[in-house]
């Protein structure tokens, strides 16, 4: 059975105490059980992840696009929390590694402060879901699905 990789960034560890008003009460466990429910009603498997150190997360991209040109992964759905706006370096890590991601965001970054407004992983992205709150990560894995069947 093919999987979906989840990885989530810097800080999202702390979902459901940090700025509720902006991020909701939804635990990072909460988004995890969505992430797994969405991906078993697809015929997948969900591999969740966090880390808040952007080397673990270049480490587990360069391995997701190894394993999704071994047929075994369709692809990421990643928050890459604040390295969306300040890492060259994952842009480089998916663009080199092949992997097939959905950004996601939570908030609205374009509601937000200005330097939330510009994503390195954007252009790298193959789309990109923001505002939905902790619904986007079922929303990014139904289109991921939808594109790596596109593209098989």
């Amino acid at each position: 059975m093919a999987s979906v990789l989840i990885l989530n960034g810097p800080n999202l560890n702390l979902l459901g105490t940090r700025e509720p008003g902006i991020y909701g009460a939804q635990t990072l466990k909460d988004v995890e059980a969505l992430c797994h429910e969405t991906a078993e009603g697809l015929g997948l498997t969900a591999d969740c992840r966090q880390s808040n150190h952007e080397g673990q997360l270049l480490d587990w991209i360069h391995e997701a696009g190894a394993e999704q040109a071994a047929g075994n992964l369709i692809g990421a759905v990643l928050n890459a929390g604040a390295y969306t706006h300040t890492s060259i370096a994952l842009h480089d890590a998916i663009k080199g590694s092949g992997l097939r991601v959905i950004e996601v965001h939570i908030s609205n970054v374009h509601a937000r402060e200005p330097f939330r407004h510009h994503s390195y992983l954007s252009p790298a992205a193959a789309g990109i879901v923001v505002g939905f709150g902790t619904e986007g990560y079922p929303l990014a894995i139904q289109g991921l699905h939808r594109i790596a069947a596109a593209e098989s």
